[in-house]
């Protein structure tokens, strides 16, 4: 597609919460907060010209690397939200770009994700093959008031649960789409915990592809003082993701 007429380097969408989207207390789910991110990104980079189907005709896409989110407060049901999008930096095959979400013009979550460009044939990354210079980019606008880092991962680490990848944990790029490694982990945290937004912010590292028919194990393990918990999965004895949670 060509880049919009309505193009522009800050972009704002709005979206209304469903109940699909919530939990029993009819607040919106960590991992569908991350879509409703996930998809102004997608939005964005459509009017800009970059989007899925512009790259796939070079056998490109975007793949989430690495996210974080901080949370003040969550949206619940029939609530009208507004998530504002820039890019910090864009060069090569790899971007950063920031996220807010607002309430009645309050900011409630902010989100850092950092994205690589991936050839969806060869299955490795490669220089972004479309131009992108039109995107203005704003480095110091920060949306978050920690950068995403390397999650280190306790070789003390327990096993939690087994799982096998199945057709409906994939995406369009036909790996795991990157929420499910997030849904998968919160399934093994305390309910009460997550049903009172215990989540003050959250952070993950995506480090290799799954695909069908993988068989990974999911890990848990606490920091000394409790204030966060660390998820990873692995695959044989390889690190696949890493989710490290942080409590109020």
């Amino acid at each position: 597609m060509p880049i919009s007429p309505n193009f522009t380097s800050v972009l704002s969408k709005n979206w209304e919460i469903n109940f699909t989207q919530c939990t029993p207390t009819g607040y919106l789910k960590y991992t569908d907060l991350c879509n409703l991110l996930q998809l102004t990104a997608a939005a964005h980079s459509e009017v800009g010209g970059i989007s899925f189907t512009d790259m796939q005709e070079f056998d490109q896409a975007w793949v989430l690397s690495r996210m974080r989110v901080e949370i003040t407060a969550l949206p619940k049901w029939q609530d009208v939200v507004t998530v504002k999008t820039w890019i910090n930096s864009l060069e090569n095959s790899r971007s950063v770009r920031a996220l807010e979400m607002y309430v009645n013009g309050e900011k409630i979550v902010g989100s850092e994700t950092y994205w690589a460009v991936f050839n969806t044939k060869a299955r490795r990354p490669e220089a972004l093959a479309l131009p992108y210079e039109h995107f203005e980019l704003f480095p110091e606008n920060r949306a978050t008031t920690e950068g995403f880092s390397k999650i280190n991962i306790n070789p003390e680490k327990e096993s939690v649960f087994e799982k096998t990848v199945y057709l409906s944990d994939l995406d369009i790029v036909n790996h795991a789409n990157n929420v499910k490694y997030l849904e998968w982990c919160l399934d093994h945290v305390n309910a009460k915990r997550i049903l009172k937004q215990e989540v003050k912010s959250f952070e993950m590292n995506f480090l290799k592809e799954l695909s069908l028919n993988d068989e990974v194990v999911i890990h848990e393990s606490d920091n000394d003082d409790q204030s966060a918990t660390t998820f990873s999965i692995t695959k044989g004895d390889k690190n696949c993701f890493a989710l490290e949670l942080h409590w109020k």
